[in-house]
């Protein structure tokens, strides 16, 4: 076989990612005739269909999923290549992270902190969205890094590896002690505060709740557990959080534990793709232990 024009794999390549020739076009910055036209041209060059339509989305043929597995390898070198190059050759080694908005930020800044070397040689950049979000950037090689409340199916998302950092159980607190009240009959008489529905640990919540029989009155759901405490001191409502953020606020004497819930715990994992455990941050966060983060 003759020369192969690389820039056609790549377009394919992208609209296998991407999903769709419009979303692929879009990241490519050209005009999905365009996209389409180049396509045609490396079928015509591989005598052979790459791509069929499977409802609004484009997913590859048989032929195409064995050149998508190729040139899925090749470009993950490719990026890989260009990051070793990067990180050798800048002075403050970026680093780009994605959080889940679900995340105690305080255990958050923890983790990352062990990311800067004492010569801070790193140019740190973060980022806040939602676990599926993250996680699309990460794939699209936007993001170096994750950490989210839940791991990656490594079988559904090719290249892609977490690693459990650690899990804290879970509290009920309330900025004013409440009397004359039982756990967890106080979910029902009480305005209550939850993680969002979208959220690991709100799904858990719902089932949690489903389990002890109780009917929440919910009040507001909230990714953020700041935001969350801080609506909650102004309706006076009882909110969920890790039961490790009594001891960081100790100093807020008016915040108060209505209970602990052992059966729920919320998790911590790190998301990288294969190529970035080059990554010096990358490196440092999995090698590290932060079993003391998680023990109280």
């Amino acid at each position: 076989m003759s020369h192969l024009n690389y820039n056609h794999l790549y377009y394919f390549w992208m609209v296998c990612k991407q999903g769709s020739v419009t979303k692929a076009a879009e990241a490519l910055f050209l005009t999905p005739q365009t996209v389409t036209g180049q396509i045609k041209a490396l079928e015509d060059r591989l005598d052979g269909k790459l791509t069929k339509r499977n409802g609004r989305n484009i997913e590859p043929t048989e032929l195409g999923q064995l050149i998508y597995k190729y040139a899925d390898r090749m470009f993950g070198l490719s990026y890989e290549m260009l990051d070793i190059v990067n990180y050798s050759q800048q002075a403050n080694v970026l680093f780009d992270v994605g959080v889940a908005d679900a995340l105690s930020k305080r255990l958050v800044s923890k983790v990352l902190s062990t990311t800067v070397p004492e010569d801070a040689s790193i140019h740190l950049r973060c980022f806040e969205s939602t676990h599926e979000l993250l996680l699309e950037q990460l794939s699209q090689h936007k993001l170096d890094m994750i950490l989210s409340d839940c791991p990656v199916d490594s079988s559904q998302n090719s290249g892609l590896f977490s690693k459990k950092l650690g899990e804290c159980e879970m509290s009920f607190f309330c900025s004013k002690e409440l009397k004359g009240v039982t756990f967890p009959e106080v979910l029902e008489k009480h305005k209550v505060l939850i993680p969002g529905s979208r959220t690991s640990m709100g799904r858990k919540v719902v089932q949690w709740c489903d389990q002890q029989g109780v009917t929440p009155n919910i009040l507001g759901e909230f990714d953020d557990v700041a935001l969350m405490k801080a609506f909650a001191r102004e309706n006076n409502a009882v909110f969920l959080a890790p039961s490790v953020y009594m001891n960081e606020a100790d100093s807020d004497l008016s915040l108060h534990k209505i209970a602990d819930v052992r059966d729920l715990k919320e998790e911590y994992y790190v998301i990288f793709a294969e190529r970035m455990i080059q990554h010096p941050a990358v490196k440092s966060i999995c090698e590290a232990d932060f079993s003391h983060l998680f023990d109280f």
